[in-house]
């Protein structure tokens, strides 16, 4: 997360993760959702906090999975369940179930198939919101096994050279496992940006960034900009002459193997909010031996981190590096929320008539 896109450290109420956890599973639980799938959803949300990925975190998904719940489109006792299967894949039927309820769910699946046969794959539609990509990603590396997971979402984004919204943010999260470092945790929108950064900078009053968004003929606005009402993202690379048509393509990718793939249409079909979700475990056994892999991983690594850096910069990071520091930081001084947001979950629950733990 950019700095202008972090609240202040003065300005902030820092929060425990366990008791924002607690507390947004009461939540969930309110809404009639089963208490372990509501820890379960908390627990997503929640680390995304303790990881810096505000963005996916409590201060922006919360409210929007209790409109989700209380509007009916998210349904919380969904009936999902694989409807084909071979050996190393499957295809789930969510029943409208939370992406961060059922998502981790399919990816269980995809590791006892990798277990079996190598490798795990797993399809899921009618499905909502993922959450941080990389939470399904990371499952896998506890099992010494490389996870991926990506997302067709409701279309937010313009293809390269278009005016109309037809793409998601498409996100593509990685994650292997290492021996003694940090494990390799790459996830990012294949568009310029996710657009719950926008909604962080609107909250916070920073401006968004040349080359991040569209204006309403389609082209990229190149300069420095207020957050817009009406949020039009552009693929990675902003435009044709920076490499936009790469973004696109990945995020082309993902519709499909995310979107058309499980059955149930992709994200600009039906539309909102449809999602579907793709993810996939790798066992790293069945292709070498996992000590050496895992040796070899923490010499690449290094490889990376100790590259000579540029003028202006202190060090080459490495994916999933930022995100490890922040988490170790975040779990002793607490999770850092906007006033605003603290103070929305404190009338949540007030409202709600359950607890608030913090």
């Amino acid at each position: 997360m950019l700095e202008q896109f972090k609240v202040s450290h003065d300005d902030a109420e820092f929060v425990q993760g366990d008791d924002l956890k607690k507390t947004v599973a009461n939540i969930f639980e309110k809404l009639g959702v089963p208490p372990e799938d509501a820890l379960l959803a908390a627990d997503v949300q929640v680390l995304a906090d303790l990881r810096g990925v505000d963005s996916h975190g409590v201060s922006n998904m919360l409210k929007s999975y209790i409109t989700g719940y209380q509007e009916g489109s998210i349904n919380p006792r969904p009936n999902w369940k694989v409807i084909r299967e071979t050996p190393s894949t499957a295809t789930v039927d969510s029943d409208r179930g939370l992406g961060t309820i059922i998502t981790p769910k399919a990816m269980d699946i995809a590791i006892q198939k990798a277990k079996n046969v190598g490798v795990g794959m797993v399809t899921i539609g009618n499905a909502r919101h993922l959450g941080m990509a990389s939470y399904h990603a990371m499952m896998a590396l506890e099992h010494d096994m490389i996870g991926i997971c990506m997302t067709s979402c409701p279309p937010s984004v313009l293809p390269t050279f278009g005016a109309e919204p037809r793409l998601g943010t498409n996100p593509i999260a990685i994650a292997v496992p290492a021996l003694n470092e940090p494990p390799f945790v790459f996830d990012a929108a294949t568009s310029s940006v996710a657009v719950n950064k926008i909604r962080i900078a609107a909250r916070l009053g920073s401006p968004i960034p040349g080359g991040w968004l569209a204006g309403e003929d389609g082209n990229p606005i190149m300069e420095e900009s207020d957050a817009p009402e009406k949020v039009t993202l552009v693929p990675l690379g902003s435009n044709r002459e920076l490499g936009s048509h790469k973004g696109y393509g990945f995020s082309c990718m993902v519709d499909i193997l995310a979107g058309v793939l499980t059955g149930f249409g992709y994200g600009a079909v039906p539309g909102r909010p449809n999602f579907g979700h793709m993810v996939a475990a790798y066992s790293i056994e069945a292709f070498t031996d996992v000590g050496p892999f895992k040796a070899e991983m923490d010499e690449w690594l290094q490889m990376m981190k100790t590259t000579k850096p540029a003028p202006g910069h202190d060090r080459v990071l490495v994916a999933g590096q930022p995100e490890a520091e922040v988490e170790e930081v975040r779990r002793d001084e607490g999770i850092p929320l906007h006033p605003d947001v603290a103070g929305s979950i404190r009338d949540t629950c007030a409202e709600m008539s359950v607890p608030c733990l913090f």
